[in-house]
């Protein structure tokens, strides 16, 4: 009976041993199109940091839509940490106290430790040319396109032709015209960017995709390499993927070293690797350098050349009554 009480106390505290080194968490909500990017960041960062501190650590993931995923981290979803693609998703957090107002300065390159752009994908052998975005605004071409009052991919899509029209010399009412016109060749406004690829490739809806570079190896593994032509513009926007601590879980848990130490990964020359993998943009010139063939020479501009900031852009492009009700109406 003793050897028995003895055997139980013993797996009983080996039980509890295993639940206490479990315990630490961390939870990083993100956007939809970054899942595989963080199942392989989280595969790379558990072994590190058990390397670095001894300890162990589960990483849990909840991706949706950026904009859908900072309204469940707002109204109390317990994310220790928030990797969205858009500034003005974490802007909002700020704004409720629920990231640092500062979270910015947090950590390096505007805390955006990658980037994408926008490019275009066409149908196998691109059959109607497309080249630029001149060639979006020609009355035989269909354009699937994110709707941008509702997803980032949508905002950066409209910010990029606006932004290549200035660049050719346009003026805003020219630049508000050719942007109108690519919209009148939208057959319909996708929710999200896994909606504009569902609907392109699997509806066959349209000649050509508007979406971030990081969507093109989504499309190969899951619809098969060949399938689309990669295009890349003359000239094209820089989205920057903008990550922050949510302050208001990790005081409540006791796991802001680790939030920190996670994020800092990401600037890792692993985490570039990795994020080189998934056709996100690293911000090591090193590693961009060494992937030179995935990522196509493209002059680049930034949304606060041109635009002060996504905030701005936001008041004045894409909230109600703004640049975009008033040259596309609902189909």
């Amino acid at each position: 009976m003793k050897l028995r009480t003895k055997t139980f106390l013993a797996a009983l505290a080996l039980a509890t041993s295993g639940l206490a080194s479990a315990q630490q968490s961390l939870l990083n909500a993100s956007y939809d199109v970054a899942r595989e990017f963080y199942k392989d960041i989280n595969a790379a960062f558990v072994p590190h940091y058990k390397k670095a501190t001894g300890k162990d650590v589960k990483i849990d993931q909840a991706h949706g839509g950026s904009s859908a995923q900072a309204r469940a981290v707002a109204d109390g979803l317990d994310a220790d940490v928030v990797t969205m693609n858009t500034t003005t998703d974490i802007e909002f957090l700020a704004d409720k106290g629920v990231v640092a107002k500062d979270w910015a300065k947090r950590f390096p390159h505007n805390a955006a430790p990658t980037t994408s752009t926008m490019l275009f994908l066409t149908r196998d052998g691109n059959p109607k040319g497309i080249k630029d975005w001149d060639d979006l605004t020609k009355p035989d071409v269909k354009v699937i396109v994110v709707n941008p009052k509702t997803g980032g991919n949508g905002r950066y899509a409209y910010l990029a032709a606006w932004g290549y029209a200035k660049k050719k010399g346009a003026s805003d009412a020219q630049a508000a015209e050719f942007v109108g016109k690519l919209y009148k060749n939208v057959p319909v406004l996708a929710r999200g960017g896994r909606d504009a690829t569902t609907a392109f490739l699997q509806r066959n809806i349209g000649d050509v995709l508007v979406t971030f570079e990081s969507e093109v190896e989504s499309v190969n593994r899951e619809f098969g390499k060949g399938k689309v032509d990669v295009v890349y513009p003359s000239i094209s926007i820089v989205a920057e993927n903008p990550v922050a601590v949510v302050e208001r879980t990790v005081a409540k848990k006791g796991t802001g070293e680790l939030a920190r130490d996670y994020l800092n990964f990401l600037y890792s020359e692993q985490g570039q690797e990795i994020a080189a993998k998934h056709n996100i943009r690293p911000r090591s010139e090193a590693v961009l350098k060494k992937h030179a063939d995935t990522f196509k020479p493209i002059q680049l501009f930034t949304v606060q050349e041109l635009f002060g900031s996504l905030s701005e852009a936001q008041k004045v492009h894409f909230n109600d009554g703004g640049q975009f009700d008033k040259i596309y109406t609902v189909k």
